[in-house]
């Protein structure tokens, strides 16, 4: 486990600024975005750190169990911001379905492998592991 943040729906409008504020007044050594790119998400909104070294960005879905466990195996994160999330209650009315995939399921796989990398982990770093929930 290494000083790594891995923080999901970085794209979006509270994602983005989250993850330009963690760039600007820490030390992480890594900061993984892992975004979908749907409707919300805006890869422009990142676009003047794109090149900040510290910076990955991963185009993926918090729903793909193997994708999630992959960058947990490459990076060892030992936070994890989770943003996220379809909330758009128009959308939700339109197709709720994709807002239980995303917001529930989603969730779910997320928590999931975090549970597996937490319980593999060695119970030193037990305490130095932070899962964080953001939620609309």
């Amino acid at each position: 486990m290494n000083n790594t943040i891995l923080i999901t729906g970085g794209c979006g409008f509270i994602g983005s600024n989250f993850i330009q504020y963690i760039l600007a007044n820490t030390k992480y050594r890594n900061v993984i975005n892992l975004d979908k790119l749907t409707y919300s998400g805006n890869l422009n909104n990142l676009l003047d750190i794109q090149k900040d070294e510290r910076y990955i960005f991963i185009q993926g879905d918090i729903c793909d169990h193997n994708c999630v466990r992959n960058i947990f195996k490459e990076y060892l994160p030992n936070v994890v911001v989770h943003f996220a999330a379809e909330s758009h209650v128009d959308r939700s009315i339109d197709d709720p379905q994709q807002f239980i995939q995303t917001n529930i399921i989603g969730t779910s796989v997320l928590l999931q492998e975090s549970l597996d990398y937490y319980i593999h982990l060695n119970k030193s770093f037990w305490s130095k592991f932070k899962f964080h929930h953001i939620s609309t």
